[in-house]
C-alpha cells in the first residue's frame, strides 16, 4: 500500500474522511455507553476523579446497610420497652386494686359487752346511750336524768399504735365515748365506732398489728376494760392485734401479678435484632464513615439489662417473705406501688436514651444517603455524555462523511480525466 501514489487532492479528501469516521465511531461509543469518558485515555483527570468519587459512594452504600440494621435494632428495643412499660402499668394497677380491697384485711377488736345495755330501760337505743356516756367519773349506769360514766381514771392516756406509728391523747372530765370515737378517727391509723348494740370497737386503717390501750399511767393498761373489752382482749389490745383473715381478693391477685412480673424479663429477652439485644445488655456499634483509625466515626450504644429484679419489682407472696411483697400488708403494697412508679420512670429514661440515639443514627442515615447522591452526581458529571449533544454530533458527522465521500469521488474523477488526455 505504501507503493501506491495518491494525488494530493485524493489524499486530502481521504484523510478528511478518515478523521470524520474516527469521530463518528467515538461519538457512537459515547451514545452506546452514555459516557464521554470511557477510559483514562479519554480524560485522565476526570476518569480517575470520577472513579474515586464512585468508589467512596460504593463504600458509603455498604455502610448504609449497617446503619439501617442499627436503626432496626434500636427500634426493636424501643418497642420492647413500650411493651414492658405496659406490663409494669398493669402490675401497678394490680397493686392498686389490692390496696383498694381491705375489708377482710384489717386488725380489729369489738368489745365483749355493751356500753349501753341500760338503754332499753330508759327508752333510748343502746348505741346512743353508749356514745353519750362520759369516760371519767365514778362508774355509773345511764338514767333518764344522767348519761352515766365508764369509770376511767381522770386524765388517762389513750394510745393507738399501728406498726411503728403511735397516736396518743389524754381524756378529760367532759369527754364522752362519742368524743373518744372522734379523736381516734383523727389518728389516721385506726377508726373507732359503736354499733347498734352499744359495743365499742377499734379497727386499724392498715394491715399492721394494732395496739389500743387506756391507762391512768403509761404502762398500766388499767382502763381498757372499762370500754367493754374482756380480760383477754385487754391483753391483746395492749400487745397488738393482727388481722384475723387474709383477703381472698388479694390472694387471687398474687398469681396475676407474678405472671406479669415474669413476662417482663421474657419480653426483654425477645427484643433482639440481627443478633443484638439492647434490652439484654448487648452493645450496638454503628460505623458512619469509610475511614479507618482515628478518622473513623462510630457510635457505641450500650444496651440495658431489663428484668423484673433490675427494675426493683419484687415477686408477690401471701405472707411476709424476704425479697417478696406481702399482698396482705398495706405498707408492703404501698412500697411496691412506689417501686413500680420508679420502674416506670426508669423505663421512660431508657426509652428517652434510645430515642436520642435513634435520632442521631437516623440523621446520619439521611446524611449518608444525601452524600451518596452528591458523590454519584459528581462522578457522573465528570464522565457522562450529553445524549442530545452527541446525537447532534453524530448527525453532523454522518453528513460530513457523505460530503467527504462525494469529494473523494470527485477527486478521483479528476485524476481519471488526466488519463483521457493520453487516450
Amino acid at each position: 500500500m505504501s507503493n501506491i501514489v495518491l494525488s494530493n487532492g485524493v489524499r486530502q479528501n481521504l484523510l478528511s474522511l478518515q478523521d470524520t469516521t474516527r469521530l463518528a465511531e467515538k461519538t457512537q461509543l459515547r451514545l452506546a455507553t452514555g459516557k464521554k469518558v470511557n477510559t483514562a485515555l479519554d480524560d485522565p483527570v476526570n476518569y480517575f476523579t470520577s472513579a474515586t468519587l464512585s468508589n467512596r459512594a460504593n463504600l458509603l452504600s455498604g455502610l448504609l446497610d449497617g446503619i439501617s440494621n442499627g436503626i432496626q435494632t434500636i427500634q426493636a428495643a424501643s418497642s420492647g420497652i413500650d411493651a414492658i412499660t405496659k406490663l409494669v402499668q398493669s402490675a401497678q394497677a394490680t397493686i392498686r386494686q389490692a390496696l383498694n380491697e381491705a375489708a377482710q384485711n384489717r386488725p380489729s377488736r369489738i368489745g365483749a359487752t355493751s356500753l349501753g345495755s341500760e338503754g332499753v330501760s330508759i327508752n333510748q337505743t343502746p348505741q346512743d346511750v353508749a356514745l353519750n356516756k362520759k369516760l371519767e367519773g365514778a362508774l355509773a349506769p345511764a338514767t333518764t336524768t344522767s348519761s352515766g360514766a365508764l369509770g376511767i381514771a381522770a386524765n388517762s392516756y389513750v394510745t393507738v399504735q399501728a406498726g411503728n406509728t403511735t397516736y396518743q391523747f389524754q381524756t378529760n372530765a367532759n369527754m364522752t365515748v362519742r368524743d373518744l370515737v372522734s379523736e381516734i378517727n383523727k389518728s389516721g391509723i385506726a377508726t373507732a365506732s359503736v354499733d347498734s348494740t352499744g359495743k365499742f370497737s377499734v379497727t386499724g386503717t392498715g394491715s399492721n398489728a394494732l395496739s389500743f390501750r387506756v391507762e391512768s399511767a403509761i404502762g398500766t393498761n388499767d382502763g381498757t376494760d372499762n370500754l367493754g373489752f374482756a380480760a383477754a382482749d385487754v391483753t391483746a389490745l395492749g400487745t397488738g392485734v393482727s388481722a384475723t383473715a387474709n383477703s381472698a381478693i388479694r390472694t387471687g391477685l398474687i398469681d396475676q401479678f407474678n405472671n406479669l412480673r415474669t413476662q417482663m424479663g421474657k419480653l426483654a429477652q425477645d427484643t433482639g435484632y440481627n443478633g443484638t439485644n439492647l434490652l439484654g445488655g448487648n452493645m450496638l456499634k454503628i460505623v458512619f464513615n469509610e475511614k479507618t483509625g482515628a478518622a473513623r466515626n462510630t457510635i457505641d450504644i450500650q444496651g440495658f439489662t431489663i428484668t423484673a429484679d433490675s427494675l426493683g419489682i419484687q415477686s408477690a407472696a401471701n405472707a411476709t417473705v424476704v425479697g417478696s411483697t406481702n399482698f396482705q400488708n398495706d405498707i408492703d403494697l404501698a412500697n411496691a406501688d412506689e417501686a413500680l412508679t420508679t420502674a416506670l420512670n426508669t423505663l421512660r429514661s431508657m426509652a428517652s436514651t434510645l430515642g436520642s440515639n435513634l435520632a442521631v443514627v437516623q440523621s446520619r442515615q439521611d446524611f449518608t444517603k444525601s452524600m451518596m447522591t452528591t458523590l454519584k452526581s459528581g462522578a457522573d458529571n465528570l464522565v457522562l455524555a450529553d445524549s442530545n449533544e452527541e446525537g447532534a454530533n453524530l448527525l453532523a458527522l454522518q453528513t460530513r462523511q457523505q460530503l467527504s465521500q462525494t469529494a473523494l469521488s470527485l477527486a478521483a474523477q479528476a485524476d481519471q480525466s488526466v488519463l483521457k488526455l493520453f487516450g
